[in-house]
């Protein structure tokens, strides 16, 4: 059976419906349009995975504001949840399976001002930049894209007018924002974080954070969000998450994102004025810090063939050569902007400092800047509302003001979600299971993945009907720690994964180990442990043979006759050392299906340059499970 397209309607107000990764099969699509539990019922051990965006933009944030957005706090969740809302530019936009949670995380910096500078509010008027920039808005199109693009960088380099710096527009803006937030938030149907995005950028180096609180109005509204205005450090914002426990009695957590846009700055390791990292400023960005964004539409950080060459599947949605405001890199930045380099170095520094600062779990959230969460490559929203479909947008080129950097649109990437294995769809429990790190980030799929690592796991239990059951009471779940090892034991690891039942089969599954010898020096190893079609596919010269490839770029179609639907196996280490530090995580990758550029191409009808990537192998990545001697 073909996989069909769906076509994009652009002319009045026409539905245009959402779709996940589109599978050839449309009763499993209908089976799967809402799989949200109705009832608040909760569990001892996680038995379902909640899917959610942990980063979405609407009109409220200054860049997205100016740049044409037009979507509310508001119409992003009725969208999330499963509503029909017109877009921007006028489209009618719907999802055809709803998420069952979410978090809007309008930047701080600037909050509320850009709602005063579309009403031409007089204090606004009295500054020329900001009046140029609201006349820059009325105009719209590529006028409010470059007003967007300056606004950006004025922040990055501080100079941005100080009337939009006056925090006395962000206290009517945030109590809004938590009030749309109480009003969607049904436990036990669908989970409305209260959150907020702290936007450091210094020099266009991009080191933001999404702020998730784990609270209702009753505390949240005791604050108001910090900014970088006075600082864009991070210890600051630490700080600030303290603060806010011990006024409040709440609770809080902080992701960090885009690690590829840093220019090294993520995962340095020193503090942020240079000075060197202590015990101390380690724990507190552990404690702060438990995931990381893997997946974004600025692309992915989990890995770079720069510095894993061997690791062919990291050659994925790579965007890695300049800053937010088109900095270039320079030789030896990659390092400390890839999260695997960093769980690496996180448990090396364990060993001097006596605490890992970089022990992080996998996130994945859109970073829209639409009010649209759509990481699907077959109607692919944009990043922003003038990236919304039409034929010529993959060769928009956004220019940086600084530097002349030129990226082109087709360059971004349409991802990503994140999975939480928790007891029920709650603030309380998603926000738990997000702090122990019982998550997984997929680049849009919605594929059902477990990974538990022991010393017991045996090769007939990954054909155990109540699997989750065997890993719980065998081992630990990913984002856990596995206890000390008994002599001559190996640490074994339990994998599970299942096919989006309205998406493409899958190719593999690998497990990533990292490890540290007895000299310091980090190491890693990619492992293809369970594959499809095995009986004709084998590891040749250090390489599994490829699945194949099914798709009709033509018309943007793939057939589900090559990979399969289910992986399962048990996977032992047998290189394990005791003595030496590690990590294990597990990586799940489809079959090759057709890339939002070639869903363009084929219902445009437009013809692409060569350089530009067609297909791509959608994955999902969960948290790692460490082992530490003694």
């Amino acid at each position: 059976m073909r996989n069909s397209v769906r076509p994009i309607l652009l002319v009045g107000f026409a539905l245009l419906a959402i779709q996940g990764c589109s599978g050839p099969d449309s009763g499993a699509k209908r089976a799967a349009s809402d799989t949200r539990a109705k009832e608040p019922v909760a569990t001892a051990r996680p038995e379902q995975v909640f899917w959610g965006d942990e980063h979405i933009h609407t009109g409220w944030s200054g860049d997205a504001g100016l740049g044409g957005t037009t979507l509310s706090p508001e119409e992003a969740l009725r969208f999330v949840r499963g509503e029909a809302v017109r877009s921007s530019n006028g489209v009618m936009a719907k999802l055809d399976r709803p998420l069952d949670w979410a978090a809007i995380t309008d930047h701080s910096d600037g909050m509320g001002t850009i709602n005063q500078l579309r009403d031409g509010n007089a204090e606004m008027m009295a500054d020329p930049t900001a009046k140029r920039w609201f006349e820059q808005m009325k105009i719209g199109g590529s006028a409010g894209l470059a007003a967007a693009r300056e606004a950006i960088v004025a922040q990055a380099t501080g100079k941005l007018p100080k009337v939009m710096m006056d925090p006395k527009w962000m206290v009517s803006a945030w109590a809004q924002n938590i009030k749309i937030s109480e009003k969607y938030n049904e436990p036990g149907t669908f989970t409305s974080f209260i959150a907020f995005e702290w936007s450091s950028q210094a020099g266009g180096n991009n080191l933001h954070r999404n702020v998730i609180f784990r609270d209702g109005a009753d505390r949240t509204s005791q604050v108001i969000p910090l900014t970088t205005f006075a600082s864009g450090d991070p210890a600051t914002l630490w700080a600030w998450l303290a603060a806010y426990e011990a006024k409040t009695g709440g609770q809080v957590l902080a992701i960090p994102h885009n690690g590829n846009l840093s220019n090294g700055r993520m995962f340095e390791e020193q503090q942020y004025d240079g000075s060197p990292m202590t015990a101390e400023w380690a724990r507190a960005r552990a404690r702060w810090e438990p995931l990381f964004e893997i997946y974004q539409t600025k692309g992915q950080s989990e890995a770079s063939m720069a510095l894993s060459p061997t690791d062919e599947m990291s050659q994925f949605e790579v965007w890695d050569t300049a800053n937010l405001t088109g900095v270039a890199k320079k030789p030896g930045m990659k390092r400390t902007e890839y999260l695997r380099e960093a769980l690496k170095s996180g448990m090396r520094i364990e060993g001097q400092l006596g605490v890992n600062p970089f022990q992080y779990g996998m996130a994945a959230g859109t970073d829209a800047h639409t009010g649209l969460s759509t990481p699907l490559e077959n109607n692919y929203m944009g990043e922003a509302a003038t990236n919304e479909p039409q034929p010529g947008r993959w060769n928009e080129m956004s220019k940086a003001e600084t530097s002349g950097y030129v990226r082109r649109f087709w360059t971004t990437s349409a991802q990503g979600y994140t999975g939480v294995w928790a007891t029920a769809n709650t603030r309380e429990a998603l926000w738990d299971a997000m702090k122990r790190r019982e998550t997984y980030a997929s680049s849009g799929p919605r594929i059902t993945v477990r990974f538990f690592g022991g010393y017991q796991f045996a090769p007939g239990d990954a054909g155990a009907s109540n699997l989750a059951s065997v890993g719980y009471a065998k081992g630990v779940p990913m984002g856990g720690q596995l206890g000390p090892a008994k002599a001559g034991a190996k640490p074994t690891f339990l994998i599970s994964a299942l096919k989006d039942p309205a998406g493409a089969n899958l190719d593999r599954a690998q497990v990533i180990k990292g490890w540290v010898d007895a000299t310091g020096k980090t190491h890693e190893r990619v492992i293809d442990v369970v594959w499809s079609d095995s009986r004709n596919r084998r590891i040749t010269a250090g390489r599994l043979t490829p699945v194949g490839n099914s798709v009709d770029l033509a018309r943007a179609t793939y057939r589900n006759d090559i990979g399969a639907s289910q992986l399962t196996g048990v996977f032992t280490d047998t290189d394990f050392d005791p003595r030496q530090r590690a990590f294990y995580y597990l990586r799940v990758v489809e079959i090759p299906t057709p890339r939002w550029t070639a869903y363009d191409a084929a219902r445009f009808k437009v013809k692409m340059t060569p350089d530009v990537t067609m297909t791509l192998q959608e994955r999902a990545v969960t948290s790692p499970i460490w082992y530490t001697p003694g």
